[in-house]
């Protein structure tokens, strides 16, 4: 039984996925279906806390306030019913896990924004989705290249 999950689980990291971090402002985009009907909610939060990360199903808490009341969700990263995760902001965090956000509320709650260079912005907007071989045997021409311009750098 574990080996199937974890063999559907990889099945599913072809998905276009950004990079997550803890302390990002996140929108997630999940597919609902009530009835007959299918209809996109989205829900907007804080990344608290990023679990599994190594492994094959990582997940993300994301926690935001509505009227007053604390709302945490517990999400797998791969899960089908995920559209798209989209990263709003990044902030400054030297925790890994910002489980003290949970009593904080209004002004307190607020987190100071991460300043981000264009090409970052640039690269978190095209998320790549290869497979992990083309991508490896990108990486492995790349490296071929670099050591080809080292060696006529070093005859010259």
């Amino acid at each position: 039984m574990n080996q199937k999950v974890i063999q559907f689980n990889k099945s599913q990291q072809n998905k276009e996925i950004p990079n997550v971090q803890v302390g990002d402002i996140v929108r997630v985009h999940r597919k609902i279906k009530e009835g007959e009907k299918e209809r996109v909610q989205v829900f907007k939060g804080l990344v608290i806390a990023i679990k599994g990360r190594q492994s094959s199903s990582p997940t993300i808490t994301v926690r935001r306030e509505s009227d007053g009341v604390g709302i945490e969700m517990i999400l797998p990263i791969y899960l089908p019913t995920i559209k798209k995760i989209d990263v709003l902001r990044h902030s400054k965090v030297r925790r890994s896990k910002l489980y003290y956000m949970r009593n904080r509320t209004g002004r307190n709650a607020k987190m100071k924004v991460k300043d981000l260079t264009e090409t970052e912005i640039d690269a978190q907007k095209k998320v790549e989705k290869r497979p992990k071989k083309e991508a490896a045997a990108k990486d492995e021409k790349l490296e071929a290249s670099k050591t080809e311009k080292k060696a006529s750098e070093d005859k010259k």
